[in-house]
């Protein structure tokens, strides 16, 4: 834990009397990207939403950089340094790419803080479509967007909720250029992703869940050495 940016340690969580998270305990290096992997109903998103407050934690606890959030609301736990990027590319459609990011804007404390430019930088197709409405963007630059949007707070942790779902492959490699730019830069990611290869691909380290419970836990090489490990709790063949 001593070298976590983030740390779950024997979480629980609950749908109404649903018990959806039994106690799991994983971290997250700064500068790491972390795969949470796991077949659907697995658990993956309801982590990350308890990890941004909107789902409480019923047990257990999470640190960032050492200090207890767990019991802190959403809007505390952003300004502590935690966004999260949700699954189904939720934009404000009826304000433009430019409204979109100005409004998620956060003065936080950084070296290289995010602005519009910065966004536009990284993902390049959205600055001419500035004064477009986002709901008339296409689904791989809406994924865009919202990754961006999320950046405009300028995180110090970053959960991603199935990014490259329903995309086309092209569109897909252009946001897994951008989150391999985010972490060649040092950002800390948390990745939900189905795309077993794109996963391995930006991993530096992999948790697995199945049923609520951690699965597997270790390196990106570990899991790479062992293939069954995909084969058993994730359907990849």
């Amino acid at each position: 834990m001593a070298t976590d940016l983030l740390h779950l340690d024997a979480i629980h969580a609950h749908y109404g009397e649903s018990h959806v998270l039994h106690g799991i305990s994983f971290g997250l290096q700064k500068g790491h990207v972390l795969a949470l992997l796991g077949r659907n109903g697995a658990g993956k998103t309801t982590t990350l939403l308890t990890l941004s407050g909107l789902l409480a934690c019923t047990g257990g606890q999470i640190y960032l950089d050492g200090q207890a959030i767990g019991s802190m609301v959403p809007e505390a736990i952003a300004k502590r340094g935690i966004r999260l990027v949700p699954q189904g590319r939720r934009v404000f459609a009826s304000l433009s790419v430019e409204e979109n990011l100005i409004v998620a804007q956060q003065k936080r404390e950084t070296s290289h803080p995010w602005n519009i430019e910065r966004v536009y930088d990284l993902f390049p197709q959205l600055e001419p479509r500035h004064k477009q409405r986002a709901g008339t963007l296409s689904g791989g630059e809406q994924q865009m967007l919202v990754i961006g949007r999320a950046l405009m707070g300028n995180p110090d942790v970053l959960l991603l909720d199935e990014p490259s779902e329903g995309l086309a492959p092209l569109i897909v490699a252009e946001v897994s250029r951008g989150i391999a730019k985010l972490k060649s830069e040092g950002l800390s990611i948390i990745l939900v992703e189905q795309n077993f290869d794109l996963a391995m691909r930006l991993a530096d380290d992999v948790v697995v869940l199945n049923t609520g419970q951690v699965a597997f836990s270790g390196t990106h090489e570990a899991v790479q050495a062992n293939p069954d490990l995909a084969t058993r709790h994730l359907g990849v063949f």
